[in-house]
């Protein structure tokens, strides 16, 4: 099953009088399973934001369609079972957390012994307990980010949207958020997730989607997005040891004593140069696909599309 699902859709903003209109999003075919991390990549104006307004029916696409947990967006009463988590989210700087937490959760219909309960829970997962009584005017940063995870998760979603939850939180925050990211999605939740912090998608999620100017470029695994298809790190035993390199379809470029990359055509290709190698005595220690970082395959398909654009 999945917990997203998008046909067709799109969002296209006017100006006064419809004189000029922007296209925030086009045509957008996404699927995300249930029980998954999802991350949405792209920069500032992409339509990341768009996207899940969209589909939390906070505005209305323009033509298309999508569904979450198996309703169309614009049933309310799928909204009990989802979580969010906006950017630069902001409380009464009067109320204490525990207090926030408090109207929220009775906004998700929660009662008086339960909701107390679950407040204390989700206050010590966060590591927050003890600002329990303090007002949220004097919390830092890094404190309200996890206020605010805290108040996307009070009615228990099965589907929660977080926009940058580790903004502005240090190391060993993110490092707890994240945690507690992959313990709910052993509790069979489904997170997707905006975040311009790369390497923290790249740790998490189970696949990653990237946006440009409304549109989707890439979509996939982390490994599928970053592996270079055939090329590959070669590392020998004897380094003085010299390989054979008229070999058809395979470029061999020393990196340094013992290392060499590869270039080859295909698997095929690879597996005739290796027995090659045997043939000649050299001792293999390791071969590695190469693989991009993920943000070095975002900057590339980025900049790619930026170029088709000017086209």
């Amino acid at each position: 099953m999945n917990a997203i699902e998008t046909n067709g859709l799109t969002k296209i903003y006017s100006s006064a009088f419809g004189k000029k209109q922007v296209q925030a999003l086009v045509d957008l075919q996404l699927s995300v399973p249930a029980g998954t991390i999802f991350g949405l990549l792209g920069p500032n104006g992409a339509g990341k934001t768009t996207l899940v307004k969209l589909l939390l029916a906070i505005t209305y696409p323009t033509f298309g369609n999508a569904t979450i947990l198996g309703e169309d967006i614009s049933s309310y009463k799928i909204k009990k079972r989802v979580g969010y988590l906006p950017e630069n989210h902001k409380y009464p700087p009067y109320l204490s957390g525990g207090e926030v937490l408090n109207f929220f959760g009775r906004l998700s219909g929660l009662d008086g012994k339960y909701i107390n309960k679950k407040i204390d829970a989700l206050l010590d997962t966060m590591k927050l307990l003890k600002w329990k009584k303090t007002k949220v005017k004097n919390y830092s940063k890094g404190m309200m980010q996890r206020l605010g995870l805290a108040q996307a998760l009070i009615n228990d979603p099965e589907l929660i949207f977080l926009d940058e939850p580790t903004d502005g939180v240090d190391p060993i925050g993110r490092k707890e958020i994240r945690d507690i990211l992959v313990e709910l999605k052993k509790q069979s939740k489904t997170i997707f997730l905006n975040s311009h912090l790369l390497s923290e998608v790249e740790l998490i999620t189970d696949r990653v989607g990237i946006l440009n100017k409304g549109k989707l470029l890439r979509e996939g695994t982390v490994q599928e997005l970053t592996e270079k298809k055939e090329e590959y790190l070669l590392r020998v035993e004897d380094e003085n040891k010299t390989l054979p390199e008229n070999f058809d379809g395979v470029l061999i470029t020393k990196i340094d004593s013992g290392r060499y990359s590869l270039k080859v055509p295909n698997a095929a290709a690879l597996n005739k140069y290796i027995d090659l190698l045997r043939e000649n005595q050299v001792i293999i220690n390791e071969i590695i696909k190469h693989k991009n970082s993920l943000e070095e395959m975002f900057i590339s398909l980025i900049n790619e599309s930026e170029k088709e654009n000017v086209k």
